[in-house]
């Protein structure tokens, strides 16, 4: 299966200026090459037959020839070959010539998009040769001796995916031609490009690039051109990028004397899901008029054994490197400015926290504290609930206590033993009996003399469960699933413990910041069970539930682009390749559909919490899903992985 990846190569061949020949070798040899490695289309840089930077040559009578006589030969060449190749030349079409990208496969020409916008300002005089798109008062020209259609408007369709084609300066146009065309259906944008360098140039370019591919919501793949064409009055640096929806996924080496293949895959499911979703690109369509575009339908193309090349990222919620910082800024300014307005707007005069020492509570408490902070209140005024049980151990009991000393807050400390002892004589439970019912009621009973406290103080509640919990359900249904505000409610289990880190690199004092770093390195637990004999953590959720870096990244597939389980499975393999193996993927895979589905009555009812990215399974806002809907389906296709 190729899991809706479609392979794609953006080419930087040498050129020699006028040596079509030359020119028409060396772009069968990068096409030879790409189809070894899986690619299914291939775009080259604009002129690529010719060279750009012919100047005058372009009026020569056998220049153009030679050019025509290199499409051939590269159709002759080329005709066993399952892949598409986007080539750029210059074509006649009555007694006017077009700067074009003609799209081959099989030894057949299939089509000829025409550049609309011809730059004629700067070190720019294309309008001295060519014609645009919008002057053509014909839909089709003959080219190698076949009737092929010409324009603007062309769309590709082959079995994977449609794609089409701008060049280079329609790029920088204030409504590029991809708009239309991503409108129109093409779910990839190819652009062969000539695009000089100049400081800061290339920056810019990748920011349309990325911009447009976003507001497109489709792969983009630009190829310019590079060594060999003439350095007269400007250099080409040979870039090679290709997007997807905003992001890049591969680029070439800039200012490269070798020649170069920038090759990766545009996950189109993935284009596909964020089009469903985003009512404005339907309503964007509808806005489109009637200009319908030419339809070309291309041959089929044999499905090959699929090798990603694009990296996939285990931790989807976790950007890397100095991302990372802002990203934990920007997302806890945003639970400070959510709290912030709760408060003021319900005038509660506390805000009433459970404390346990984990990583959940330490977040809730350390947003509790920048927001009083923010607003001028005092730290006493929250009020910090500590509730040993019989499965708190001597570090986490610790860590609750001196992190609410360090940071000034109210603090009180209420066990539950022997309200959960009585309550269990009350109802006949064996105190031995450690299961769901004994885990519970004490989950319940924090949860009580956190309403009641809040109730005595004129308070709110602050809830402290995470979007990876909610998500697999793993709370007490009227127990910690309780609050009256969640302020984690929209933070997976994985960016938690970075956002504690952060706090305590960043934005707290010393003696917060030695407790904070601890609690990062505590081992996740309810701790409802009671310790084991060296007083150590009995109870670790991960080997209950799974790892919640498994379950955070099932849940970004599931939920940011509607992936099915076969698909996940085999991103997931890539991702963590030597750190689990498929059978364990599997087994949690299956534990996660059968969690997410059956736990859906417990987000249905959810408190009112912020959302910070761009997953919330909020009953109001993102998720709006039935409790009794089936995994039947999704828990067969897992059985078959």
């Amino acid at each position: 299966m190729n899991y809706g990846f479609v392979k794609v190569a953006a080419a930087s061949p040498h050129v020699r200026v006028g040596d079509c020949k030359f020119n028409t070798e060396r772009i069968e040899g990068q096409i030879a090459i790409a189809d070894g490695k899986g690619v299914q289309i291939i775009v080259f840089p604009e002129l690529s037959i010719t060279g750009y930077t012919c100047g005058d040559l372009f009026g020569q009578q056998l220049l153009l020839e030679e050019a025509e006589m290199g499409l051939i030969q590269i159709l002759n060449n080329t005709r066993q070959l399952d892949i598409i190749s986007i080539i750029g030349m210059p074509i006649v079409v009555d007694s006017t010539l077009v700067n074009a990208a003609v799209v081959i496969q099989k030894g057949k020409v299939l089509g000829a998009v025409a550049k609309t916008y011809l730059p004629n300002y700067k070190e720019f005089y294309e309008q001295r040769w060519f014609t645009s798109s919008t002057q053509l008062t014909r839909s089709n020209v003959r080219l190698c001796g076949q009737i092929i259609p010409i324009g603007a408007n062309l769309l590709f369709e082959t079995s994977s995916t449609t794609f089409g084609i701008e060049i280079c300066e329609d790029l920088w146009a204030t409504i590029p031609p991809s708009s239309a065309l991503a409108l129109q259906g093409a779910e990839i944008i190819f652009n062969m490009s000539a695009d000089n360098e100049g400081i800061g140039k290339h920056n810019y370019v990748c920011s349309l690039i990325s911009q447009q591919s976003a507001r497109c919501i489709s792969g983009y793949v630009f190829a310019s051109c590079g060594f060999g064409e003439s350095t007269t009055d400007v250099v080409f640096a040979g870039n090679g990028i290709i997007y997807e929806n905003g992001t890049q996924l591969a680029h070439s080496e800039r200012f490269s004397i070798k020649e170069q293949l920038t090759i990766s895959e545009i996950d189109i499911e993935r284009i596909r899901a964020e089009r469903r979703v985003n009512t404005t690109y339907a309503a964007n369509r509808g806005n489109l008029g009637r200009l319908d575009p030419i339809r070309i339908y291309t041959e089929f193309v044999n499905k090959r054994e699929l090798t990603l090349t694009r990296p996939i990222n285990p931790h989807p919620f976790i950007p890397q490197g100095a991302e990372l910082n802002e990203r934990c800024e920007e997302v806890f300014s945003i639970q400070v400015s959510a709290l912030a307005q709760r408060l003021k707007h319900t005038e509660a005069k506390t805000a009433v926290i459970g404390i346990s020492g984990g990583l959940d509570s330490t977040l809730a408490l350390l947003v509790c504290v920048k927001t009083y902070d923010k607003l001028g209140l005092s730290r006493k005024d929250i009020l910090g609930i500590t509730m040993p049980g019989f499965g708190t151990t001597d570090r986490t009991y610790l860590n609750a206590i001196e992190l609410m000393k360090s940071l000034g807050i109210s603090m009180r400390e209420i066990s539950i033993k022997e309200a959960c002892i009585q309550h269990f004589k009350d109802i006949n439970h064996d105190i031995n009996v450690h299961d769901v019912t004994y885990e519970n009621s004490q989950a319940r009973e924090r949860t009580q003399i956190l309403m009641d406290i809040a109730n005595q103080t004129r308070g709110m509640v602050i809830g402290t469960g995470d979007l990876s919990e909610l998500a697999l359900g793993w709370a007490t249904y009227n127990g910690d699933h309780m609050s009256m505000y969640g302020i984690n409610s929209s933070i997976p289990k994985t960016l938690v413990r970075h956002l504690v880190q952060w706090v305590a690199e960043n934005e707290i004092d010393n003696t917060s910041q030695k407790t904070l770093l601890d609690i990062v390195d505590t081992p996740i637990s309810p701790e409802l069970i009671p310790a084991d004999e060296n007083g150590e953590i009995n109870q670790k959720t991960e080997d209950l539930v799974g790892p919640y870096e498994l379950h955070d990244f099932f849940l970004y597939y599931v939920l940011r682009f509607g992936f099915r389980p076969s698909k996940i499975f085999f991103l997931a393999t890539i991702a963590f390749k030597g750190s689990y193996d498929d059978e364990t993927i599997k087994k949690w895979l299956q534990t996660f559909f059968r969690r997410f589905f059956t736990q859906q009555f417990k987000r249905s009812c959810l408190p009112d919490g912020p959302k910070v990215g761009s997953i919330s399974i909020s009953p109001r806002g993102d998720w709006r899903m039935p409790s009794d809907a089936s995994p039947a389906s999704w828990l067969k296709e897992c059985e078959k992985l």
